[in-house]
């Protein structure tokens, strides 16, 4: 089989062949642009018809050598993009060679007006001034003694020159000054727009300080009554039946109220105070509410009217706080669901499974799925749904937040056998062990708009 020939691509332009390519490739490296070849050349032209018109006292005779050192001159434009004042000095450095060598009266202004513009606009003002001031005085130094010109004479010889090349550098100035203003503006703008939003974020903040204050001092208070309220009814109701009659189930259902209400106001002020901190608490955030507290969720639920069954699958391992800390709050969550939707008669089944790299959860109950809610079912946050629609809250958004904070995922829907299911998957991975990947969670709908009313 034959060998295709060797193909590259130069900038995206097209294919072009190793020979073709080379000597692009050296343009590029040596900084040359094709405007830059267009710039030397015009320059060059303009050197050559100066050249041609050129003489003066001494000059030597106009031959292929004096064009030739004409056309030499501009070669140093050719590398004024990526060295501007080097381009100058050495335009410089070849006219007074050429004023050395081949002697003939030619003005410097065609080859150093595009040279100084460049010098000028880089910010090499001083430079740029000071060459053709050499030049000028020099020139005029030099005719001056050698064939005693009159002033209007040498005022029509030098102030062209001198005119186009105070232009030029005058030109590069104001656009080097216009570049500098207009990066300055963009600086301010973007300083002015950065202060704008830590303005916005510190009035969001106090906002929400505002508003976590005022949910305190407001459901603190309810709180506290309620447990006090739970306690006064346990003493009034006395020792009791402490077995399973009505009275005995009465006790223990006071007792949960009164210890999650405990457990809620404790929770409220740590996050109130951590909210009022400038500086981050670490210890606050392990004293979170996490896995550890799972059997004491269980057991109030259990009292509260639906029993609740967890199962662990695997090994059982600590997980990291945030994760932990989310896992029980979808717990929390699923399971107040279950007793605020599912019936009276439900039952909760909760299972944790430790995989390798993750923490997997699942929440279902027996109760009626979403498609057969009770007319008086209520939604994630208490609001009673319109007639014939189903109940809406935030409790899956929520949920769905949590999990994807930690960067797993959570589904919800009706279960295969009825009732609902909340399943999520947390990874549990450290930094040095990543997560290995996981099914989906199954046998669960995706969560939808409609899918908040659990």
């Amino acid at each position: 089989m034959a060998r295709r020939p060797q193909v590259t691509y130069v900038d995206g332009v097209g294919p072009l062949n190793g020979a073709a390519a080379r000597p692009r490739q050296l343009l590029q490296a040596l900084g040359i642009r094709w405007i830059d070849a267009g710039a030397a050349a015009v320059v060059a032209v303009l050197v050559e018809l100066n050249v041609a018109v050129g003489g003066g006292l001494g000059a030597a005779p106009l031959n292929a050598v004096a064009y030739l050192l004409g056309a030499v001159l501009a070669v140093p434009i050719l590398f004024r993009h990526r060295w501007p004042l080097g381009s100058l000095l050495g335009c410089a450095a070849l006219v007074l060679l050429y004023y050395i060598v081949d002697r003939r009266n030619i003005s410097p202004a065609p080859l150093l007006c595009l040279p100084l513009y460049d010098a000028a606009v880089a910010g090499y003002l001083a430079a740029a001034i000071a060459i053709p001031a050499f030049f000028m005085s020099v020139g005029l130094i030099v005719v001056g003694v050698s064939t005693h010109p009159g002033l209007v004479t040498l005022a029509t010889d030098f102030l062209p020159s001198i005119a186009v090349l105070a232009l030029a550098i005058m030109l590069g100035e104001v656009i080097r000054s216009r570049r500098a203003l207009a990066a300055e503006t963009a600086d301010r703008l973007r300083l002015a727009s950065e202060e704008r939003e830590a303005e916005t974020g510190r009035r969001v903040a106090e906002e929400r300080l505002r508003i976590a204050r005022e949910l305190h001092d407001t459901v603190a208070h309810s709180m506290a009554t309620i447990t006090v309220q739970a306690g006064s009814a346990l003493h009034v109701l006395g020792p009791g039946d402490r077995g399973g009659g009505p009275d005995g189930h009465l006790r223990s259902a006071l007792i949960a109220i009164r210890e999650t209400s405990k457990g809620a106001l404790t929770e409220m002020r740590a996050t109130l105070g951590q909210l009022r901190n400038e500086t981050r608490d670490e210890s606050a955030e392990l004293r979170a509410a996490g896995l550890d507290r799972l059997p004491a969720l269980c057991e109030a639920v259990t009292a509260a009217g639906a029993p609740v069954a967890l199962t662990t699958e695997g090994q059982p391992r600590p997980v990291p706080p945030a994760v932990s800390h989310a896992a029980y709050r979808i717990l929390q969550e699923s399971l107040t669901n279950v007793l605020r939707h599912a019936g009276p008669q439900a039952r909760a089944m909760v299972c944790l499974s430790y995989e390798p790299g993750a923490l997997a959860i699942r929440v279902t109950d027996d109760g009626p799925g979403p498609a057969s809610a009770p007319a008086g079912a209520r939604s994630a946050d208490g609001a009673r749904p319109a007639d014939g629609a189903r109940p809406s809250g935030h409790g899956l958004t929520g949920m769905t937040e949590r999990a994807a904070a930690v960067g797993g995922s959570l589904s919800a829907g009706a279960g295969p056998d009825g009732g609902f299911a909340v399943v999520a998957r947390l990874p549990t991975a450290g930094p040095d062990q990543p997560a290995a990947p996981g099914p989906a969670p199954d046998q669960a709908a995706p969560v939808t708009a409609a899918d908040v009313a659990r």
